[in-house]
């Protein structure tokens, strides 16, 4: 069964944080999680099993935790007021999903979630606000959709995502709205990643079929606008992060075969400024390589191998102690 099953990330973890009443103090400062890392920083928030944001250093190679949510989460960003954004995974008190933010708490006083929005279907499988202050999301289910909301909840944009309705749970994954108005939206099962207008036109779409591979090795994750036009995405099963041209054809991959396995079910993917690639590794197995920092000559320049709970997606904050510029591509 493959790792992104609903439901199944509490069972697998007996390391995730016991559960604390929401808005309450979440700060886990000093926590260590047993790793290894390679030479060289990273500040990065991680999402999944475990929802943290860990300093990795070279003395502290396990990872410290500075902060901390009682969540299980698809995905979530530390936005540049500091807040942080999240994405809930379906389960126990968000039994369709939610997304929430939270505004972090400092000298003894208590994070607070400021703003929230729960589920009305099966999953909320992604989570963006944009520079204009709205709220990006996607919802799987019967009716799988795309919304953006006002601070206030009211609607801005909703329209119907064109993929299939027979599993839910691999309906999309990690949506984003464009500087140009429109949204790039990856379906699993569809195997194809695609653009919609505002209206919920299809403008564009990418077939992120492998040749030669099964079909269950081409599940796009991401789909990361980059400066040039091109288009980044991590292929889950496929074990590869493959990026495509402005025309639809894949220009760079890295695959599992490049990093000595390091990549196994390629779920998070960010590029650096540095024009490395981070890849999660979310179905890696225990002590394995959660993270590994890829070069566009494909050489495994940094990895952080712990004894944690899957990283189903994440966020950079800063490599060798220098803030990654907003926004992040991931």
């Amino acid at each position: 069964m493959h790792c992104h099953r609903a439901g199944f990330f509490p069972r697998l973890f007996p390391l995730v944080l016991s559960m604390l009443l929401v808005g309450a103090a979440a700060c886990v400062v000093g926590e260590t999680l047993a790793a290894d890392a390679t030479s060289g920083s990273r500040r990065i928030l991680i999402c999944g099993g475990r929802t943290a944001i860990v300093d990795i250093t070279p003395d502290h190679p396990e990872g410290v935790v500075e902060w901390s949510w009682p969540a299980n989460t698809r995905e979530g960003w530390v936005l540049p007021d500091g807040n942080v954004l999240l994405a809930l995974s379906k389960g126990g008190s968000t039994p369709k999903g939610a997304a929430v933010e939270i505004k972090r708490g400092a000298n003894g006083v208590a994070d607070k979630i400021v703003w929230r929005y729960d589920g009305t279907q099966d999953e909320v499988n992604s989570i963006q606000k944009t520079p204009d202050g709205t709220y990006v999301l996607t919802e799987a289910g019967p009716n799988p959709r795309l919304v953006e909301l006002a601070a206030d909840g009211s609607v801005k944009v909703e329209f119907p995502l064109a993929c299939q309705k027979q599993n839910a749970h691999m309906q999309s994954r990690m949506a984003r709205k464009q500087a140009d108005g429109t949204y790039l939206v990856p379906h699993l099962l569809d195997f194809a990643i695609i653009r919609y207008d505002a209206a919920g036109k299809e403008l564009a779409r990418i077939d992120t079929h492998v040749a030669g591979e099964p079909k269950a090795n081409s599940w796009p994750f991401t789909a990361i606008a980059l400066a040039d036009g091109g288009i980044l995405a991590g292929l889950t099963n496929g074990n590869r992060v493959v990026e495509y041209g402005t025309d639809g054809k894949p220009r760079w991959e890295v695959t599992a075969a490049d990093v000595d396995a390091a990549i196994n079910d390629a779920c998070g993917v960010q590029r650096l400024p540095s024009g490395n690639t981070m890849i999660a590794s979310y179905r890696i197995g225990k002590d394995g390589v959660r993270l590994v920092e890829v070069s566009p000559e494909k050489k495994a320049v940094w990895k952080w191998q712990a004894n944690v709970p899957n990283v189903h997606h994440f966020q950079v904050l800063a490599v060798d102690g220098v803030a990654v510029p907003w926004p992040p591509l991931r």
